[in-house]
Formats: structure tokens, sequence, C-alpha cells
């Protein structure tokens, strides 16, 4: 069994049930089935690609996303989904770090997709445009036979390094994970996923891709996210019954209008902390439970949840996901008892191989069958657990991983930028947003607009800074490290803002 042979199951058992509902257009299991099969045949013939080469996938979300993703596994190749909002030059470490072979994108990339063909010649890209009709399944084609244990997918997570690392998921960790989430969100085939966000979030990947299509369900794909109202009509007029998302989702609707004849069963918070007064005002409106989940790219993605059935405690992360285990570790390795505030760590069958090319980075992460995950936080005694902190130095913007020292060294590009530093500032509406602290050469002054131009070239719109400080120089202690805790106790208002 892999991810395809189980997709390809499920299209031959469900090949008249309407597999997405996207806008006025409903398209089949039979239609994705065949479409999938196209692709992996040129993709394995035209195109060269042998099981186990790198295929990137680099579009918006669409329905040919899906026949991509499908077609890409069944053609034998490890899929590399790549977060659309990123700019060129953050594709192409991507690209070249992995050694994607193919790059399946589409036409609203065609400007940055010229800068990235120049750079790599030898890149192949097909657009979605140019995708076979979906009327037959090529003739004679046979996918690639793949094990449990060979890989699937590489989820890129942005990293301490400054250059985001390919988390190495196997076709056995991604089934394992589906598996555990069918059985405690009680997902069936009559079940309809609304999938707002992002498919190349590894969240949206499992949840509202992997996990409907092979359980026989379907997904409600919407096109945008606004207006809200807009968002609900569409959940409403499919009747999707399960929604995933992200805090600042369900912050959105829980000031929008309340429809009546909802359909959702359960919405699930994840990628982010779910606010207390976020969730209190959702459930003041609405006649659905929002749990809270836990998850990271590393663990294929979901590690736990508030249960459907049984206690459900604010501010919690639940419980564990069926056949993965959670324990809370001190920097030796030992488990802590109950209270104690350490750092999570996860065991399971959907916790990844280690990183693509990071042996060290690798050994560091998994410990005697433990992923240790920087997230610090403690578990009470009824075993629920409580994220207090990151050990690693991130921020999450809108539930998306952003680490400072990426956006620091693009900072130390610039011209007369002696010292840079990033901190994250909360924000109601993203979360968190990246704040800027510079020190420049002597005698130099700030432009302000210019360094926020040159960042915005470079980097994707969501790790630009909000804010600018300059200072005559950063506090460091006694190593000279940079001393981001009293950048945090400055006042907000000292930011010169974009």
């Amino acid at each position: 069994m892999n991810l395809a042979s189980a997709f390809l199951d499920s299209t031959r058992a469900n090949r008249s049930k309407t597999a997405v509902f996207w806008g006025n257009d409903q398209f089949t299991y039979a239609h994705f089935r065949s479409q999938s099969l196209q692709v992996a045949a040129r993709l394995r013939g035209e195109l060269g690609v042998q099981p186990g080469d790198r295929v990137g996938l680099w579009m918006n979300n669409s329905p040919e996303f899906i026949s991509a993703l499908f077609g890409a596994l069944a053609a034998g190749a490890v899929v590399v989904p790549i977060n659309c909002f990123l700019k060129a030059e953050e594709v192409a470490y991507i690209l070249e770090d992995c050694g994607v072979k193919v790059l399946l994108s589409e036409q609203a990339m065609d400007g940055m997709l010229g800068k990235l063909s120049a750079g790599h010649p030898l890149l192949r890209i097909w657009k979605k445009e140019t995708f076979p009709a979906a009327d037959t399944a090529p003739a004679g084609f046979e996918p690639a036979a793949r094990k449990r244990a060979d890989l699937a997918v590489l989820i890129y997570t942005s990293g301490t390094t400054g250059h985001p690392k390919g988390a190495m998921l196997t076709h056995g960790n991604l089934l394992h994970n589906v598996e555990s989430c069918r059985q405690v969100l009680e997902a069936v085939a009559v079940d309809r996923f609304a999938l707002l966000l992002p498919m190349f979030h590894s969240f949206m990947l499992t949840v509202c891709v992997l996990l409907p299509f092979i359980v026989g369900g379907s997904i409600v794909l919407v096109r945008s996210l606004q207006p809200p109202k807009a968002v609900l009509t569409e959940i409403i007029r499919h009747q999707a019954t399960i929604l995933p998302g992200i805090p600042q989702l369900f912050r959105t609707l829980a000031s929008a209008p309340v429809p009546p004849n909802l359909s959702l069963r359960i919405c699930i918070s994840g990628a982010a902390p779910l606010p207390a007064d976020t969730m209190r005002a959702f459930d003041a409106r609405y006649p659905i439970p929002v749990v809270e989940g836990y998850g990271l790219s590393e663990a294929s993605p979901v590690v736990s949840i508030n249960p459907l059935r049984g206690v459900q405690k604010p501010g919690s992360i639940g419980l564990p996901i069926a056949n993965v285990e959670l324990t809370i570790r001190d920097e030796d390795g030992r488990e802590l008892p109950r209270r104690q505030v350490g750092e999570l760590c996860v065991r399971g069958g959907n916790v990844m191989v280690g990183y693509w090319n990071r042996p060290e980075e690798s050994a560091a992460a998994l410990r005697d069958g433990w992923l240790y995950t920087g997230d610090i936080g403690y578990m009470d005694e009824d075993g629920y657990t409580y994220i207090t902190d990151r050990k690693k130095d991130m921020l999450l913007v809108n539930g998306i991983n952003v680490y400072p020292r990426e956006i620091e060294e693009v900072m130390y590009r610039f011209p007369g930028v002696k010292e840079a530093a990033v901190i994250g500032r909360p924000d109601a509406r993203k979360g968190e947003q990246p704040v800027a602290f510079v020190a420049l050469d002597d005698g130099q002054p700030l432009d302000t607009a210019g360094l926020l131009a040159y960042l915005k070239a470079h980097l994707a719109d969501y790790k630009v800074p909000r804010a600018v400080v300059q200072l005559p120089s950063l506090p460091r202690n006694a190593t000279g490290k940079i001393l981001k805790t009293e950048l945090r106790k400055l006042p907000p208002h000292s930011s010169r803002h974009a």
C-alpha cells in the first residue's frame, strides 16, 4: 500500500461520486483518476521522471493541484509542495537543495518562472493549463511500485540556519497520519471537507486532500477567503461538514453574520495557538465545536487534538491522536512529571525519517525514536498538553513558520546595515508580525523605504517586517550575542512602520 494505490483504490470505488466542489463546477473521482494517470504517464515518459526523482508542485489552490499531486505520486516521484507565496530566489534554493527534476506550476507564476528557467536551464516546467484532458486514463500505464518506507513528500520548513530544510515523509508516514486523523475526526465517506487554506501547507495536504480522498469523502474547495460571508455561503451551498482552519479564520468568522442551515459538525484550529477570546467569541455565535489541535510538518503533521467526545480544555492542544505518543522531556532526554515544563517530544509512525541531506540536524531532531519538536510546554494530570513557548527562534505569521535568521541574512546584504535582528510582535489579525531592528555603519542614514523594497524583492510578503527600528547599536551579551529579550522590551511606538 502507498498513497497512489490508496488513491486509485478509492477512485475505482467512487467513480461517479463528486470528489471536489469548485464554485459552480463539480469534479468526480473518475476525473481525478484519469487526469492523475495522464499526468503520471507524461512525467514517466516524455519528461523522464524515474521513481525517487523529485517533482516540485508550485501552484495556487485548484483542482489541478490534486491531479498533479497524485499524478506525481503514481509516477513514483517524491512530491515537493512549494509555498506559492515565495519569490523566485526562495524557490530556487528549494529546487537546488533537493534536485527537483520537473516543476509543475501555472501561468499565474509566469513572471517568476522566467527567472527560474534562466537560472536553471535543465529544469523542466509543466504548467497546469496544458494538463491532458481527463476523459480517459492512458492505455497500458502502470503506476510505479512504491513501498510504505519509500519517500513520498518533502515538506520544506523554515530553519534556524536561514534556509528551509526538507522534512522527509514516507508513504507510510502519511498513511499513518491519515488513518489516525480518520479515527479521531470520525471521518466517513459522507463528510465534505471545506478547504480554504493553501494546499501546500502540510495541515491542508493531509487533512483536506489525502484524508477525504482516501476515505471516499468530498472537498469543498473555496476560491477565496474574502469576504467571510462568501466563504460561509460556499460552505452552506455544498454542505461542508468539517472545517479545518487557522485561528485568524475563526476570529474573522466569529464577527461575521451567522447564516442559517450550517451543515458543519466540527471545526479544527491548527497551525498556531488559538486565543481563548477567539474561541469564546466563536462558541457564542456558532452551535459547532471548534477544537484546537497541534502538529508540525515533521510529524505529517497532526500530533494531538482536543477530543470530539469527552473533555475539551480551552488553551490546551488536547490529547495525542490514535497511535501517536507525546511526552515532555528535559534537555537530557528524561521524561518529566506532570506540570513540569520541558520540550514536547513525539513518537509514532507519522514521524519523518529525517531532513533531506541534513544528517546533523536530523540527528538533533530525532533521538532514541523521539522527535524533539522545539516547542516548550507541560502536560496536566489528565494527559492534556499546553504549549507555553517555542525553543526555536520562530514566529508564526498567519499560521506559517517564519524564522528571523532568514530575514536577517537578507537584511545584512542591504548597503549600510551593520547589525540586524528580527523579533515577533503580537498581532490580533495575523498572530504575529516580524519587527526589524537595525544599526547602520557610522554616519549612514536609514533608508527605510529602500530597505523594505529590497526585502520585498527577496522574501515572501508575509516575511517582510511591518516595522523597522533604527538603534545606535543592538544590545549584546558578554559573548557578543544579540539580546532579543532586550529588544522585546522596547515599546511598540518606537517602531517606524512600513
